[in-house]
């Protein structure tokens, strides 16, 4: 009986030592959760970003602690504070996609093209100066007889223009007359130097009726019949129209007198104005065409000649010499003409919209997209424009993108910040 109370109370005793223990885990394991729980940070949502201000779409200048709409109902710009602080190259500028589509950014990319430019101006017909021929008597006399007496008459060359009574032409045909005689007496002379005297006097008689441009028929018939014409005939030396006619019948000339004018028009030139940013383009050869409303549907061919060395004071424009065949004698000086300089081609050029570039006094620069809604400002060095593209000859590389709308606004954030970001940067210590 003893022994069965003493196993009792030995049992009993190691229920309540385990029940002890029980309860010793379960109050530790309670107490350092609660531990647990106090030095565990709560996590909050994270706030959204705050801007610092926001700005006027068209005036960088004003501001707003607020949204607010400009007088355009465009919603002013928020400035945060990150791009602010953000460390990137002076004068870039951030935004955030929805304004960028509000103020309607547009870009474009650098590509290589070929540039070509056809200049268009207006031509004036004129006479080509080498095919005109001035007459002028080489003696002194009096106009007789005039065979071609007026303006615009065609003449083939050699034709019979007039005739001039001159003294001194006459006193040349004797002396020419008097030594053909001489020599037909002497030419049988024993003595050589007498014959070789008569034949020098021929010559040099003949070559002065030949200066003062007696024809070669006259001369020819004088020659054979020994009789003296009292009238020189002055012909033209080359076919054309007659355009200016300086003496009339009966009027004393001299060598100072031009008696007539005469064109050849199977050539003409014409003249016409092209632009300064025009002139980098050009070169003499370029090859032109030609159109006239006096001559509608004929479409004239010809090509640059000439580019004067010069600018015209009043209008700033540099005149070229073009050149044309004339044959059909469709061509009349003086007429108004449209005229196109197919000029030369710039090929493989880097070029991008011409409405990209911002133009200053500081320089010429564009706006490269960096992403994330950043624009880089970027000195460009420009070359030659046409149809709406221009050449970039340093400051981009080819595939980089370029803001082709807006820009302007961007421009006036870009200079701000970097306005904003020189008057903020700290000054240099001083050494004493």
């Amino acid at each position: 009986m003893d022994s069965t109370n003493r196993v009792a109370s030995v049992t009993k005793q190691a229920i309540i030592a385990i029940l002890m223990l029980a309860l010793g885990l379960g109050a530790g394991y309670w107490l350092a959760s609660r531990q647990m729980v106090h030095e565990q940070p709560v996590s909050t949502p994270a706030e959204p970003r705050k801007p610092l201000f926001y700005r006027n779409p068209m005036n960088p200048d004003v501001t707003s602690p607020v949204p607010a709409k400009d007088s355009m109902g465009m919603d002013y710009i928020p400035v945060y504070a990150d791009e602010e602080q953000a460390e990137e190259k002076a004068g870039t500028v951030k935004i955030d996609p929805m304004t960028t589509q509000n103020i309607g950014v547009r870009t474009a990319r650098a590509s290589r093209q070929t540039l070509s430019q056809g200049i268009r101006a207006v031509g004036r017909v004129a006479y080509d100066e080498e095919r005109i021929v001035r007459l002028h008597p080489k003696t002194e006399g009096w106009i007789e007889a005039m065979s071609v007496d007026k303006t615009g008459q065609w003449v083939k060359k050699n034709t019979d223009l007039l005739s001039v009574y001159s003294p001194q032409l006459v006193a040349s045909q004797q002396e020419y007359v008097l030594a053909l005689k001489n020599l037909e007496v002497l030419k049988k002379s024993p003595i050589e130097e007498i014959r070789r005297g008569a034949e020098e006097l021929v010559n040099s008689s003949r070559e002065r009726l030949k200066l003062l441009d007696v024809p070669e028929h006259q001369l020819h018939d004088l020659t054979h019949t020994h009789e003296i014409k009292k009238s020189l005939h002055i012909h033209t030396p080359a076919a054309g129209i007659v355009i200016e006619i300086g003496a009339r019948e009966g009027q004393y000339v001299t060598p100072a007198t031009q008696l007539y004018m005469i064109a050849d028009l199977s050539k003409v030139w014409v003249y016409a104005d092209i632009y300064e940013y025009e002139l980098p383009w050009v070169r003499e050869g370029d090859p032109v065409e030609m159109r006239l409303a006096g001559v509608p549907g004929k479409v004239f061919k010809g090509h640059l000649a000439f580019i004067y060395p010069y600018a015209e004071a009043k209008t700033r424009t540099i005149k070229v010499r073009l050149v044309f065949d004339n044959t059909e004698l469709l061509l009349k000086p003086d007429m108004f003409a449209e005229v196109t300089i197919q000029a030369g081609r710039r090929q493989e050029a880097l070029v991008i919209p011409a409405e990209a570039v911002v133009r200053s006094s500081a320089g010429d620069r564009v706006f490269v997209v960096q992403g994330d809604g950043r624009f880089e400002p970027r000195t460009v060095r420009l070359g030659l424009a046409s149809n709406g593209h221009i050449e970039i000859r340093e400051g981009l590389a080819e595939g980089e993108e370029v803001v082709t709308s807006a820009q302007f606004l961007i421009d006036s954030e870009s200079n701000l910040r970097e306005a904003t970001k020189k008057m903020m940067a700290p000054e240099p210590h001083q050494h004493d």
